[in-house]
């Protein structure tokens, strides 16, 4: 194995909560709180369809905290597509989770700014060495190539969530390689070198935390984590990048909508627990 950045950034250094500090603790998860709740509310028809949500300030006496707090919840569910609402007048319930951009779904920096929330990325590892079987399989490579792998904690508002790991093809990964380990969008700039990401295969179930992701995410080794698969391809259908995203419970949701016309799959932000 062959080591790219032998000096990789840890979340000590980053504002990693430290022990004792939960994130759900820390008034800046208020509103997620909130926001949860409203959701869970909307989601199983407490509203109604096309029904108004109690004004802010009733809200804020209801969850006892500050009208900016309800604020930012309400914007989080217009961002989902739950609410809207006119200038002078209570929100008003539009129902199901709005269907997200090809974008938004991809990357997870287009998915938080969507939602107003800051993302984060810290690096912690970045190697080249030779591809495994499934790797091979899931990229298109021959015997005894070589990839660039990345592991990433993923963070909202300084906040972590997820463990991203990234397995790139050689021709992807040597513009990884040069990126600043603090650059928080991959997807972006490699757009801005020609690398286009045209369609992805999603694949979602449950794993045991290993010891990896109980480090970085400062979880329970063994403790159950949200795993998201996704293969993506450009234009020509060659693929682009293998990754592995692993969510702490009650950070994100993923909603699929079904019909004769069309299916989608949304991702939108959990309480965090």
């Amino acid at each position: 194995m062959t080591d790219v950045a032998t000096e990789p950034q840890r979340p000590e250094a980053e504002g990693r909560p430290a022990a004792g500090d939960h994130p759900a603790e820390r008034s800046g998860a208020l509103y997620r709180k909130v926001a949860a709740d409203l959701r869970e509310a909307i989601t199983t028809g407490a509203y109604g369809e096309a029904g108004r949500l109690p004004a802010e300030g009733a809200l804020a006496e209801q969850y006892g905290v500050s009208r900016g707090t309800v604020r930012q919840a309400l914007a989080v569910l217009r961002s989902d597509g739950l609410v809207t609402s006119r200038r002078g007048t209570r929100r008003v319930v539009l129902g199901g989770a709005r269907v997200q951009s090809f974008s938004e779904l991809l990357s997870f920096t287009h998915w938080a700014y969507s939602m107003g929330e800051e993302p984060g990325g810290i690096l912690d590892s970045l190697v080249r060495r030779p591809a495994d079987a499934v790797e091979r399989e899931q990229l298109r490579l021959e015997p005894g190539a070589e990839v660039y792998v990345t592991v990433r904690l993923r963070t909202l508002s300084g906040t972590p969530v997820m463990v991203e790991r990234t397995v790139y093809p050689p021709r992807v990964g040597e513009i990884v390689v040069e990126l600043p380990p603090d650059v928080v969008s991959h997807t972006e700039v490699l757009r801005e070198h020609g690398i286009l990401f045209t369609d992805a295969d999603h694949t979602i179930d449950i794993v045991a935390a290993n010891a990896e992701d109980a480090r970085l995410l400062g979880c329970r080794r063994g403790g159950p984590l949200l795993r998201e698969r996704r293969r993506t391809t450009d234009p020509t259908g060659t693929p682009v990048e293998w990754s592995q995203d692993r969510y702490l419970p009650g950070t994100v949701a993923f909603s699929v909508h079904n019909s004769l016309a069309t299916s989608a799959l949304s991702r939108h932000a959990r309480e965090l627990d």
